[in-house]
């Protein structure tokens, strides 16, 4: 099987343990690195054995792990465009392993010794995580950040969820449902949602169809609904669908597909339950939606519309009415991160009328629901000095324990620890050309929130993941969590031996050099840095009173930009007559 294996260059990376930039340079750099041997000018592909060879002669030899094995084994088997099925007919295996015909006993038997060594959700995971990396150009699950927020917003966990246009099962897997219903409209995609979703024994319907043209659950409704569905249709079937009784609220326009998904979703879920859903930011002013949005203010079915300060979808929460209840007054019309998307929803929901807005003020001419066109009106009101005060309530502000120590420390440097093997180190090159793709900004990193910046792909591009060290020379210091971001001009990568060397304490030691006494035009070189000599378990206690200190900081600086908003918004709301002491 290895004798005719292709890798690509993330596989490379992944198998020789180090950044998908390392192999670009290699590429570039090394006139006898393996010629591509498939694929495309933008995705190519190499010969296993070359590669391994030519790592081999550098003192970089690898083996493949069981899984990697099984992986090179399943791409093998055909081309690259019937990948998903065969990924599909692997996850159908290893849930239900009955052997068939055209099964290839080489793969069966890799897939038998993983689900037994590793069990078999982990395996159909793995292998899945891999597909989603071969065409991360075409495939686009929702952001785990988005899907985690929906859930908790909507109480999803342990409940009965659909998701109608649920992809590769994304949200549906971070809902934690205790009945997983779903619909898409490609067969191959279905089937690995489905699959991904039993193998971790979860009640699961999983259907493939066009949800709003065959909808495979007619009829039925469920306790959350969660969708995160597809932008910009003009044929999703308005001419098919003029008299359907989910369009409560009005017939969408033919351009307005979202409006569409959006009374689907709420056609779905029980009176009184909940629905967020991902919506592209026109949505909420264009003037063809203007009645649909209307109705669903008038009826007390949207009760928020966010917006994403870093970008990307807004989110919109809805509820379904319950036959008799009043609708509320009120609706959240928000620009937030989507860290303060959750407190602020709780101020919202504990006070609608200071918080809100009123839902009489929205319905003008237009029913513009765009956040960023409501900033003002609503900055020259007591609400907005009322949610702020609820946000600044809520900041924490506790540093951990410390205590007097005296003792003699023995040091090393980073640059020792690299020569070591204890830790690698990459720069972030400048000047990225504009584009689509995240990318991570000293600033991001500063405030500890997700990527605001764009760019181009580039393969030369430094990559942070789970556990990864990101520091800037203005001397923010961070360790990454979540998924993999691609890092900004003045951004540095430090990846630790987790066996040798903790993530946390090594950015304390990081940040601790250079803050606050040096300066980004006097920071000198990293690997002059001094790092204490611990035990690894010391390191790791060390490493969570860093931490604890720099989420003190972190409230900190929320704080203060929050109290200075708090006292502006105060301010001018007496000075207007919006707000007017209180007792006490």
């Amino acid at each position: 099987m290895e004798d005719d294996a292709a890798v690509s260059a993330a596989d490379i990376a992944r198998l020789a343990g180090v950044r998908r930039a390392a192999v670009s340079n290699w590429r570039r750099r090394h006139g006898d690195f393996p010629r591509p041997v498939g694929g495309t000018a933008s995705s190519p592909l190499f010969s296993l054995p070359e590669v391994q060879a030519w790592l081999r002669g550098r003192g970089r030899p690898f083996e493949l792990a069981p899984i990697d094995r099984a992986w090179q084994q399943l791409r093998a088997l055909g081309d690259d465009l019937e990948l998903g099925a065969r990924v599909a007919a692997a996850g159908a295996y290893l849930a239900h392993p009955v052997p068939r015909a055209d099964d290839d006993p080489d793969l069966r038997a890799m897939l038998t010794r993983l689900a037994v060594d590793k069990g078999a959700a982990w395996t159909f995971e793995q292998l899945c995580e891999r597909y989603f990396e071969a065409h991360s150009r075409r495939l686009s699950p929702t952001p785990p950040e988005y899907a985690d927020l929906m859930v908790r917003l909507t109480g999803a966990r342990g409940t009965t969820v659909l998701d109608p246009a649920c992809g590769f099962g994304s949200l549906l897997l971070a809902s934690g449902a205790k009945s997983a219903r779903g619909q898409d409209s490609d067969v191959t995609t279905a089937k690995i949602a489905g699959l991904r979703l039993q193998l971790r024994e979860v009640d699961t319907e999983v259907h493939a169809a066009d949800a709003l043209r065959e909808d495979a659950f007619a009829g039925q409704e469920a306790d959350v609904v969660l969708c995160d569905p597809p932008f910009n249709e003009r044929s999703w079937g308005q001419e098919e669908l003029l008299g359907d009784a989910r369009w409560e609220y009005g017939l969408p326009p033919r351009g307005e597909s979202e409006l569409a998904w959006v009374q689907h979703c709420l056609a779905h879920a029980k009176p009184g339950g909940a629905v967020a859903i991902l919506m592209p930011g026109a949505a909420a002013g264009r003037r063809s939606g203007k009645r649909i949005r209307a109705n669903l203010l008038r009826a007390g079915a949207l009760r928020a519309v966010v917006t994403f300060a870093s970008g990307g979808p807004d989110l919109w929460l809805l509820t379904r009415p319950a036959p008799g209840e009043r609708p509320p007054g009120t609706a959240l019309i928000a620009e937030a991160d989507v860290a303060e998307v959750e407190p602020l929803w709780r101020a919202y929901v504990e006070r609608p009328e200071a918080v809100g807005e009123r839902i009489i003020d929205l319905l003008d001419d237009d029913v513009d629901l765009t956040p960023a066109l409501r900033r003002t009106a609503r900055e020259d009101s007591g609400q907005a000095f009322l949610a702020a005060q609820q946000l600044f309530d809520k900041a924490g502000l506790r540093l951990p324990p410390l205590e007097p120590a005296a003792e003699e420390l023995a040091h090393t440097t980073v640059g020792e620890l690299v020569k070591s093997g204890a830790l690698q180190v990459w720069h972030a090159p400048p000047r990225p050309a504009d584009g689509d793709e995240p990318l991570l900004t000293a600033d991001d990193v500063l405030a500890g929130g997700p990527p605001t910046g764009r760019a181009a792909p580039d393969e030369a591009a430094v990559t942070a993941h789970e556990g990864d060290v990101v520091a800037s020379v203005t001397g923010a210091v961070g360790v990454h969590s979540g998924p993999p971001v691609r890092l900004g001009p003045s951004l540095s990568l430090y990846r630790v031996d987790p066996r040798r060397l903790d993530a946390e304490f090594l950015a304390g030691c990081l940040r601790a050099a250079d803050f606050p006494v040096h300066s980004a035009s006097t920071r000198i070189d990293a690997r002059r840095l001094k790092v204490p000599r611990y035990p690894l378990e010391t390191q790791r206690a060390y490493g969570a009173a860093f931490r604890a200190l720099a989420e003190f900081d972190r409230a900190l600086r929320t704080t203060a930009e929050i109290g200075r908003d708090l006292v502006r918004l105060g301010f001018a709301a007496l000075a207007e007559g919006r707000l007017r002491p209180g007792a006490g």
